[in-house]
């Protein structure tokens, strides 16, 4: 879900005038084939941690809150270490709505992926949301793949999708904006596991996670008829949240030799 910080160069070498990249931008260095992989083995694990912790809660407990508090908590520190290990790689952004944003950005002028990259980004990343679902049925003994019935098509949980979209949007292409990209392994996994419980749809925030939880009839599951509405309200807080960062973010003018407060 963020960019990778470029690595440090030699003293003696001449400044680095191009731009800063932006959140996820893929390096230079990693060839597609192994960005392609990151994703999906990111997204896996992402969805695995998310199903899995969530199914270990319900048999532990009854109790709803302790169960959203033990799949949020496991989902922070997983998210955490998955930005950390595969950010160097891929950018790890394990969310369509992150990369398609990204190519937005970077076809108005911005660093980025580019279209080709961003169509082999995103079936990489709904296919891995997918396995990692199966793969965390397969560690509980549930059925491999049976359709979820929890429906979350209510007004109120759309609402909380394009919040909890928006905020992530917002977070992490804010962070690249400001430079302090080397935050977003804490930064964007906190926000996550917070946007667990402010936001009404458990912030999902994620087309591909969204599609990979239809995959378990468990307590992170989401019923095939609930998805459409999911991933339309996740576009649109996607495109709220590059509104933000445009506003927020915006570079101002010179004026008359004013110096910028330290």
């Amino acid at each position: 879900m963020t960019a990778t910080e470029p690595a440090a160069s030699d003293a003696a070498a001449p400044a680095d005038t191009s731009p800063q990249s932006a959140p996820g931008a893929t390096p230079p260095r990693s060839p597609l084939t192994a960005r392609a992989a990151a994703e999906l083995v990111g997204t896996a694990a992402l969805v695995a941690i998310v199903v899995g912790s969530g199914i270990q809660a319900t048999e532990l407990t009854d109790d709803v809150a302790l169960q959203l508090l033990a799949n949020s908590t496991a989902t922070v520190f997983g998210l955490g270490v998955l930005i950390a290990l595969l950010g160097p790689v891929s950018g790890a952004h394990f969310n369509p709505a992150v990369t398609l944003a990204e190519w937005w950005t970077a076809r108005r002028g911005g660093a980025g992926v580019n279209a080709r990259e961003a169509a082999v980004y995103v079936p990489a990343q709904i296919a891995g949301a997918i396995a990692g679902a199966v793969l965390a049925d397969a560690m509980f003994g549930e059925p491999l793949v049976r359709w979820s019935q929890h429906d979350r098509s209510a007004g109120n949980l759309l609402l909380g999708e394009v919040v909890a979209t928006a905020g992530l949007i917002l977070l992490v292409f804010g962070l690249a904006k400001s430079d302090r990209l080397r935050f977003a392994p804490v930064a964007v996994a906190s926000y996550i596991g917070a946007a667990y419980w402010f936001t009404s749809s458990t912030s999902f925030a994620n087309p591909a996670v969204t599609i990979g939880r239809t995959f378990t009839d468990t307590f992170a599951g989401i019923a095939p008829a609930s998805v459409p509405g999911f991933i339309a309200m996740q576009v649109i807080g996607a495109a709220v949240g590059l509104a933000l960062v445009a506003v927020i973010f915006m570079r101002g003018k010179a004026d008359g030799g004013h110096q910028p407060a330290a």
